[in-house]
């Protein structure tokens, strides 16, 4: 935990954050040495959602994909089972995006409060993992900041046979969001966040709370886990599957609305 050396969790995410070696730590030598999280049975469909108007494909085979962004460490572990036996997906392709610690994500213009953040080219918090024998992938990132009009989250995409077999999004925890955002300089900004878990119109519409991940402090980064059920023989490419029935109007900065699809 944080607290174990003798310092506060305050002082110890902003001493984290200070330092860019920190911020960005580097994959394990050996990658087999992370421990595998406990596979809990879930065997229930991780529900689908939207893509949104900012993913794309950089075609980034990689674990770390913080690209030296500034922001508190954070591990996304994302363990992929079978809904119908709870046996892990070896194998599966999980894509991951989501913003850096002021809102913004990489390879779009027009972002930011007051819509001058340019990000084209770039590919920061964007990458691919291959599920190993247990379903497991492991990024290295950074806890996500906010935009208007959306609570937390990380996007992810699997996919099996070149298939978009789902699309999902990964919540976190109101507290923990509001502590790091009020508490660590890279994520203060002068606008305030106006959308969270209790009134994101995508995030009420997850009723099995599938994409709210289970999340813990380790010894200097947080590990958000979230296995994610998916049926091979259903049709759960978001293309074929149901809106979700809270449909909200997408707020994001210098994008046409007509392109947002509550991202």
């Amino acid at each position: 935990m944080f607290g174990s050396s003798g310092m506060s969790r305050r002082t110890m995410l902003s001493a984290l954050v200070a330092t860019p070696a920190l911020a960005a730590l580097s994959r394990p030598a050996n990658a087999d040495s992370v421990p595998a999280v406990a596979l809990r049975p879930s065997c229930t469909l991780t529900p689908a959602s939207v893509p949104g108007p900012f993913y794309f494909d950089p075609k980034l085979l990689r674990s770390d994909i913080t690209e030296g962004q500034p922001g508190v460490p954070l591990r996304l572990r994302f363990v992929v089972m079978e809904a119908a036996n709870c046996a892990p997906v070896q194998g599966a392709r999980v894509d991951v995006w989501h913003t850096r610690a002021d809102g913004s994500y990489s390879g779009y213009p027009g972002q930011g409060d007051t819509r001058n953040i340019d990000t084209s080219g770039g590919t920061f918090m964007r990458g691919t993992q291959i599920a190993d024998t247990r379903g497991e992938v492991t990024f290295r990132s950074i806890y996500p900041g906010w935009y208007p009009g959306r609570t937390v989250h990380v996007h992810f995409k699997i996919f099996l046979d070149d298939k978009s077999l789902l699309t999902g999004q990964m919540y976190f925890p109101d507290a923990l969001s509001q502590y790091i955002f009020g508490n660590v300089g890279a994520y203060r900004r002068k606008a305030s966040r106006n959308t969270f878990n209790s009134n994101d119109g995508l995030a009420l519409s997850d009723a099995t709370r599938g994409g709210f991940c289970d999340i813990k402090e380790e010894a200097d980064h947080y590990l958000a886990t979230l296995i994610v059920g998916v049926n091979r023989t259903a049709a759960t490419v978001m293309g074929n599957s149901p809106a979700p029935p809270v449909q909200p109007r997408a707020i994001v900065p210098g994008i046409d609305p007509a392109k947002q699809r509550n991202g």
